[in-house]
């Protein structure tokens, strides 16, 4: 299983960037997918969560009204767009995958839920 995670680099307070994350290895449809952050002496943070239909997702309050996260399972890839950027938002973000095990299944925001881990991609954000 791999996750490849792009799209990350520096833009200044209320730029934009979108992060794609390509699945290869696993039957994508069967994943809620996640992005998590982690900045230099924290740990690590969920940012958003998507179920495997793209129907639902779930965000940390600090993002509400400024990411979305989506996914195109025709393409194995999610998506994070990050529109006006803050300082605050400076980590490296990761995909991640969480394995879909029953019926009605939640998007999880606890990392050690989930199976699989891209990379990681850095987002910095100047002021």
């Amino acid at each position: 299983v791999q996750l490849q995670a792009s799209g990350g680099g520096l833009v200044e307070a209320g730029g934009s960037l979108r992060l794609s994350c390509v699945a290869s290895g696993l039957y994508f449809r069967s994943y809620v997918m996640g992005w998590f952050r982690q900045a230099p002496g924290q740990e690590r943070e969920f940012v958003a969560g998507v179920s495997s239909t793209g129907n639902n997702a779930n965000y940390v309050d600090s993002v509400k009204g400024r990411f979305t996260i989506s996914r195109d399972n025709a393409k194995n890839t999610v998506y994070l767009q990050m529109n006006s950027l803050k300082p605050g938002d400076t980590a490296i973000y990761y995909c991640a995958a969480d394995k879909i095990t029953s019926v009605y299944y939640s998007i999880n925001d606890k990392p050690e839920i989930y199976d699989f881990w891209g990379q990681g991609t850095q987002v910095t954000v100047s002021s």
